[in-house]
């Protein structure tokens, strides 16, 4: 990996870190209403399977959906504004936190029903297949959504029809709050591809050059027309699973555990061992991140509320 790559990767991990921070102050300044998942801590995860996707693969994932919908290039602004539910959002305030979506970047969804997203994400993976584009769908859950039926019609579907579908199982381990050695027979998630005859890979979600490496081989492998794959990305939330969580259910020594193998540490480590980037550098990337992440917060709440008219707007009767 060259240096200006490995730049750009801890650049949009940051990018995802600082905003979510930033989301976290303005909910709790009133700006941000209803409910509110934070991604903070599992940045390498949505990072390192994005940076092997093309332009015309799609995405889709649950309602922890921010640095998706930032990594996949939409700007920060207008994501800020969508969750402070401006006019000016991506989904003209209509989506909120949870239903963010982008369908100029190939990005939909965002989606507040647990496991909801799998089966449109296979959806999604059919069109591809349909078009002959060569597009893959990337479809991202978490290890709550791994216990829904729908979960696993979509595996059956994809691998019976052999569908270009990458899902990615990012494993936080504690749901909306239940561990997962209580909430799944057997705990070993990564084995339930496995009846449907769906390869699964291992990746450290903590490390951002092993979900590089996983998303690469899974990616190929779907495109290359052998079917779906799993990618098993064992990750962790530093908060709780949104911002009414206080998540006491963790003691604080697991957590700062957990901590202590912050990815974007380990990318920041990388970059003063291997290419002898300098502490300074590191400061200047952050300053300019903060300024880009300042201006969304100002964008968004300066930004008009929805006409009332807007109500009635993509609404099906």
């Amino acid at each position: 990996m060259d240096i200006e790559t490995a730049l750009h990767l801890y650049q949009q991990m940051l990018l995802a870190r600082l905003f979510e921070e930033k989301a976290a102050e303005l909910y709790t300044q009133r700006h941000i209403y209803g409910y509110c998942h934070l991604y903070v801590g599992q940045e390498a995860v949505v990072v390192g399977v994005a940076h092997n996707m093309q332009k015309h693969d799609s995405a889709i994932t649950s309602y922890r959906d921010h640095a998706h919908m930032l990594t996949l290039g939409v700007q920060p602004k207008f994501v800020m504004a969508e969750l402070c539910g401006k006019s000016t959002g991506s989904s003209h305030g209509n989506g909120g936190s949870m239903h963010m979506y982008s369908k100029e970047h190939n990005f939909y969804g965002g989606n507040g029903i647990v496991g909801a997203q799998v089966p449109i994400g296979v959806g999604l993976a059919f069109a591809h297949r349909y078009r002959k584009d060569n597009g893959v769908a990337v479809i991202f859950f978490g290890d709550g959504a791994a216990n829904q039926g729908q979960v696993y019609e979509a595996f059956n579907m994809a691998s019976l029809w052999k569908l270009p579908a990458i899902f990615v199982l990012e494993n936080n381990h504690y749901a909306l709050g239940t561990a997962e050695k209580r909430a799944a027979s057997g705990e070993n998630l990564h084995t339930r591809g496995d009846p449907f005859g769906i390869p699964t890979l291992l990746a450290d979600g903590m490390n951002l050059f092993d979900v590089l490496d996983k998303a690469q081989d899974a990616i190929s492998h779907a495109r290359s027309g052998l079917g779906p794959i799993i990618v098993h990305a064992d990750t962790y939330r530093y908060k709780g699973h949104s911002m009414s969580d206080p998540a006491t259910y963790r003691s604080r020594e697991e957590v700062d555990a957990m901590k202590a193998r912050d990815p974007i540490e380990l990318v920041k480590k990388r970059l003063l061992n291997d290419f002898a980037v300098k502490q300074t550098d590191f400061l200047k990337i952050e300053e300019k991140t903060m300024h880009v992440i300042n201006d969304a917060a100002r964008f968004a709440i300066e930004s008009p509320w929805p006409k009332r008219s807007e109500l009635e707007r993509n609404v099906l009767i």
